[in-house]
């Protein structure tokens, strides 16, 4: 039997450890810190136990719900009792337009109707139809192409706020094919976006009859669950998984590797499979493959915190309330989204009682000094912005502020080649996955370790 180690015990790694067994390795994972699941953890605001990172799951992708339901988790699968959301933008709470795409819009009445444009906004948008095509023949950035076909307005209030929730990046610096690749076709077409957009939703809407298919879906008692299932499960069939440990070199031996760990021991392996953010994963390859190395150096990150706040439901009984709303960053405010918790989370509400669950997300890349700041001060600056955009008057029952440092990867310009040669220098045995190369979210996660055993395995068939 094959032995593939795994560094990493975030869902990226605990997917592997799963991918790995069923391919026939004997796995060991070895995390670093006290517990698994990376971003995927619980806490506790006020009794109740709440999502300190991710707290949701892409449904429109099958990987991160057919994988929760394969390790135990089918009855507590939920999906959102709502998901009216909304943009603050110029101090207003508008609706979020419907018929767009990561804020590029399809529907021109939905966004003429949500009130986030003005009137020279919208009338550019329009132009979009006809205007000459631009066929886009290299990767640009985001930001840089809808812009160009749609006027900035739409950048700065729709796409920034919506790309920005999920990279905590800026839309001018971000990749359009890595980001956003359904748009990036419409640009290789010259598809004008707005009809191209809508021709994509078109597509996928359901059939006559038929109920939309849920865009998100969450666990009852939190998504943190998830891995704590995972490595339940993967131990149940043999895998050996350890926390409190790090790896602090690899070595090359005579038939595959040895890790030096940091308590002094060692695993020898047939292939090691890194599932580590990518500063970890370039420091441990560096003797192995420089170049690949040197790749990794060029992913940057950017750090976020999430306050979470619990109110007295009287405190709220005023204020407009959804699933939360997004908030551009051209408004200069500290949040950049807000998450009404147990009005999106059944599950949540019931536990919660008379309390009402809210958490803010503060944070983007480039901005460190705003998470410089005391978690006291921190939690006052988000709340000063709720407030603000939602008349929320009254003092949480409690708090908590969980910080993210160097959490998400930014995917630049140029993304995917850079990960296409990262990959190709790698040596026979080894292979990186997770959220630095593939994709920011659970189900992107769970698909990039899979196909990284799969190499590993078409690999050592050929040993």
């Amino acid at each position: 039997m094959q032995r593939l180690l795994i560094v990493g015990g975030g869902v990226t790694g605990l997917a592997a450890a799963r991918a790995g067994l069923d391919a026939g390795f004997a796995v060991t994972l070895l995390e670093a810190s006290s517990g698994y699941g990376g971003k995927l953890v619980l806490g506790h605001v006020a009794g109740s136990t709440v999502d300190l990172g991710a707290e949701s799951i892409l449904a429109r992708r099958p990987e991160g719900v057919a994988l929760a339901k394969a390790v135990g988790l089918a009855d507590d699968v939920v999906h959102p009792a709502t998901t009216a959301a909304g943009v603050w933008s110029r101090g207003e709470l508008h609706p979020l337009p419907s018929g767009q795409l990561m804020g590029v819009p399809g529907d021109l009445r939905a966004l003429s109707a949500s009130g986030v444009l003005g009137s020279r906004g919208l009338a550019r948008v329009q132009a979009d139809r006809v205007m000459p095509k631009t066929p886009v023949t290299e990767d640009v950035s985001v930001g840089e192409y809808v812009a160009r076909r749609l006027g900035r307005e739409v950048v700065d209030r729709l796409v920034e706020p919506l790309l920005g929730g999920v990279y905590a990046g800026h839309a001018d610096k971000l990749s359009l094919r890595a980001t956003v690749p359904q748009l990036a076709s419409l640009a290789a077409a010259g598809t004008p976006l707005t009809t191209g957009v809508r021709e994509l939703l078109a597509k996928g809407a359901p059939a006559e009859g038929e109920a939309p298919k849920p865009v998100f879906a969450g666990i009852r008692g939190g998504v943190g669950r998830l891995p704590g299932a995972i490595a339940a499960d993967v131990t149940g069939r043999g895998a050996d998984l350890r926390t409190d440990i790090a790896v602090r070199a690899l070595r090359r031996t005579e038939d595959g590797w040895r890790a030096e760990l940091s308590d002094g021991s060692f695993v020898d392996c047939d292939a090691v499979l890194l599932a580590v953010p990518a500063f970890v994963a370039r420091d441990l390859i560096a003797e192995h493959a420089p170049s690949a190395a040197a790749e990794l150096a060029g992913i940057e990150y950017a750090s976020m915190a999430i306050t979470t706040f619990a109110f007295h439901r009287s405190a709220l009984t005023d204020v407009p309330l959804g699933s939360g709303f997004l908030v551009p960053p051209v408004d200069g405010r500290a949040i950049k989204a807000a998450t009404f918790s147990s009005v999106k989370w059944p599950w949540l509400a019931h536990s919660a009682g008379d309390l009402v669950v809210l958490r803010a997300s503060l944070g983007r890349a480039g901005e460190a000094e705003i998470l410089e700041r005391e978690d006291d001060e921190l939690a006052k600056t988000a709340l000063a912005d709720l407030a603000d955009a939602t008349g929320l008057g009254s003092a949480p029952v409690d708090r908590h502020v969980q910080r993210w440092t160097d959490a998400l990867p930014q995917y630049a310009v140029g993304h995917l080649d850079r990960v296409a040669r990262i990959r190709a220098a790698l040596p026979p045995g080894l292979a990186v996955a997770g959220a630095a190369y593939d994709g920011v979210g659970i189900p992107a996660c769970i698909a990039s370790a899979g196909t990284a055993v799969s190499t590993l395995t078409e690999g050592n068939e050929e040993k």
